[in-house]
């Protein structure tokens, strides 16, 4: 495989596009609503009105907006654009006479909705575009001319600088320098390295990196590629969890597709470089998501984690200098050696560049997927992209960061979406949930869903977290019974900063953020089911006296 022959095969597909393009999502969530069998009554039906030689009916990835859901977008050759929204089976006959000027009453959306209106693609530049089973339709977008420029035009240390000057920070939630991660591993002394991509997500609400897996799983492998190239590594592991398996269908056909044309494999673009993927299934824990479990669980052990140091860059899996970075994070790899590090930089704020996928749910008009600048104001996101909260309710809270993430309240929506902005209001950017809460929502119940939520998934192993969870599980869920008092509050508060500083990872660490971030914006609501406290502030059994009056 040659620069020509990916050329000849962007061309060739070029030359075979028809006139008109059915692009019928076949991501998750529009599978679940029957999307194959609206596919196969298109293709039936475009044969059936004798349309084969204009029209193509092709399944694409998600096209993020998944509330809509099943979508079909028609693109037409003279540029104009169509989409068709809740599409059933039985609406095939109708969405193809259209294309003949028939009578269509199928809902129709707007392609130039607020929700894709105001998004930066990079990510998902290709989502809803191209057949995520086929690496022709990805090499006619340019797929694999990054891979080749990394490996013909640039040395190792040139992409790491690269990505360095970029400033790309790890999607996966704790935002650390994309380059100096990769500059630390490079520079690790080994004969054998690893990269490996984190797709074990877990968070509710969240399924950004699902949705690139389905939808471009070849943009994540030839970031992976040159990941590999960069650090000198040869071996890599895609580490996705279980419950995601259409994702890894598409990741096995991705793969094989990729070794039959030698973009994987041996001696790839006819240079010395080597590189094998392999796909490891994760059993479904939560806690796979951090590094150390992650490549325990690689290995075949159970995924519990590890004390740093060593970190991974330095003795990761089998003992090795790996690299671990998240599905987006690799996918954002080939768009930034392909453009260059200026172009990307050029995009987000001066700490945190380039852009970031959320998945925008919860009590929210518009849900599904959105890729924006960092930097953009929280209240663009939920009030024009999102549509607001349904039914004329008020927003009164936007949780990010998933069970590691903090509640933030609405009189803080012009809060710029950064790393730093969110820190400072106790919560964090994570892999991507965005879960948006109306004034109906009871915030302490929000934080003993969270709560909830890392006790279950808590690996055991450290007694902060295994213990402290329970514990601060049972204060909320007192509170929320009317029978806790002052005391219990305190108690609920030196439990939180007790599990947050020595808890060994980051599940038992960022435990505490929903509590602490709902305790601080809405503490009234705690206050509120308190019961009076009969005994004295240090809680020694004895009743209050009463007080007498001077």
């Amino acid at each position: 495989m040659q620069l020509d022959d990916l050329n000849a095969i962007a061309e060739k597909e070029k030359a075979a596009a028809k006139k008109i393009c059915l692009r019928t999502c076949m991501s998750a969530g529009c599978m679940s609503s029957r999307a194959d069998v609206i596919k196969k009554n298109l293709d039936a039906e475009v044969k059936a009105q004798g349309m084969e030689a204009e029209v193509e009916v092709r399944r694409v990835g998600c096209m993020g907006f998944c509330g809509q859901g099943p979508l079909v977008g028609v693109d037409h050759d003279d540029g104009r654009e169509e989409l068709f929204e809740f599409v059933k089976p039985e609406d095939a006959p109708a969405i193809v006479s259209s294309l003949k000027g028939g009578p269509c009453d199928v809902h129709r959306g707007d392609p130039k909705h607020p929700f894709f209106a105001k998004q930066v693609k990079i990510v998902r530049a290709n989502g809803g575009i191209v057949d995520p089973e086929s690496i022709e339709d990805y090499i006619a977008v340019g797929g694999y001319q990054a891979l080749h420029q990394a490996l013909t035009e640039l040395k190792p240390a040139e992409v790491v600088e690269a990505i360095t000057k970029s400033g790309l920070r790890g999607r996966g939630g704790a935002g650390y320098p994309t380059g100096l991660k990769w500059g630390t591993v490079a520079k690790s002394a080994g004969n054998k390295k690893y990269v490996v991509c984190n797709g074990d997500e877990g968070d509710p609400g969240a399924f950004m990196d699902r949705s690139v897996l389905e939808s471009d799983p070849h943009l994540v492998l030839e970031g992976m590629a040159i990941a590999a190239y960069a650090v000198g590594a040869d071996q890599g592991f895609l580490y996705v969890r279980a419950e995601y398996p259409l994702a890894i269908s598409r990741l096995q056909i991705a793969i094989k597709q990729a070794k039959q044309l030698g973009l994987l494999g041996g001696g790839i673009f006819e240079t010395p470089f080597i590189f094998n993927v392999d796909i490891r299934i994760g059993a479904g824990a939560f806690v796979c998501g951090e590094e150390t479990a992650l490549m325990a669980s690689v290995e075949g052990k159970r995924g519990t984690p590890r004390p740093r140091p060593p970190f991974p860059a330095e003795s990761g899996l089998w003992g090795c200098p790996t690299l671990i970075n998240n599905v987006e994070t690799f996918a954002n790899i080939a768009p930034i050696i392909a453009n260059g590090a200026e172009w990307y930089a050029s995009f987000g704020t001066e700490k945190s560049k380039g852009t970031k996928v959320f998945a925008l749910t919860g009590k929210i008009t518009n849900n599904g997927l959105i890729e924006v600048p960092m930097g953009i104001p929280l209240r663009q996101i939920v009030e024009e992209m999102g549509g607001g909260a349904p039914d004329g309710r008020q927003i009164k809270s936007v949780q990010t960061g998933g069970p590691s993430g903090g509640c933030i309240p609405a009189q803080h929506l012009d809060t710029p979406v950064d790393y730093e902005s969110l820190t400072k209001l106790g919560s964090i950017m994570g892999s991507g949930g965005m879960v948006v809460m109306d004034d109906t929502t009871n915030m302490v119940e929000i934080a003993k869903f969270y709560m909830e939520f890392c006790m279950d998934e808590s690996c055991g192993k450290c007694i902060p977290c295994r213990a402290g969870t329970v514990q601060m599980h049972n204060l909320l869920d007192k509170i929320l019974k009317r029978k806790a008092t002052a005391r219990d509050l305190a108690k609920l508060e030196e439990l939180c900063d007790m599990v947050k500083n020595t808890s060994l990872c980051g599940l038992g660490q960022t435990a505490p953020n929903p509590t602490l971030s709902t305790l601080r914006f809405f503490r009234n609501e705690y206050e509120q089911l308190l019961q009076p406290d009969k005994f004295g502030p240090r809680g020694n059994g004895e009743p209050k006296k009463a007080s007498v009056a001077a």
